[in-house]
């Protein structure tokens, strides 16, 4: 069975993703969309992503990718190559019954994947961000929005977002 690649980010308008190793934003209505999209199946992401969430994510299994040798991650899988993490994401979302393998950030992991990559979920924020990390630019030949809806602004909320797919072309 092939999985589906699907990046997973929210986004400001001027491509920021992240401040800091955190998130340059409150929006807690995304950190609930997040969970909904990711609940139920394998997660890559960075170590420093995997250091800005502090542990593993319940009724997920994570993938950590780090060039670090010496890392470890109680809770989570490591891998030291894309390649790596691709196939032990693979094996958690067959034992997981899983069709879609989440790439969850930060910037150079979706960078890494972008090529191999089906499905974009985004949260774009109405917002500019200060930052230090980016989501990568996207070929827009490449990619068809066939969802945008506008999300309800919660008491929660630092700004205004809406929650956007993105297909790979010729899917």
């Amino acid at each position: 069975m092939k999985h589906r690649l699907v990046a997973v980010a929210a986004v400001a308008r001027n491509g920021v993703i992240g401040s800091g190793n955190s998130l340059p934003w409150r929006l807690s209505s995304d950190l609930k969309h997040f969970k909904a999209v990711t609940m139920g199946k394998p997660l890559i992401m960075g170590r420093r992503t995997w250091d800005s969430v502090g542990r593993p994510l319940p009724g997920r299994k994570t993938v950590v990718l780090t060039r670090d040798v010496g890392f470890a991650a109680e809770g989570a899988c490591v891998a030291r190559t894309p390649e790596e993490a691709l196939t032990r994401a693979t094996e958690f979302a067959e034992n997981m019954g899983a069709s879609d393998i989440i790439i969850a950030g930060g910037g150079e992991i979706y960078a890494a994947f972008l090529d191999a990559t089906d499905i974009m979920e985004l949260t774009e924020i109405n917002l500019e961000a200060a930052g230090d990390a980016f989501f990568p630019r996207l070929d827009p030949a490449l990619w068809q929005e066939i969802r945008r809806e506008t999300a309800p602004r919660g008491p929660r909320d630092d700004a205004d977002f809406s929650y956007v797919t993105l297909a790979r072309q010729g899917l």
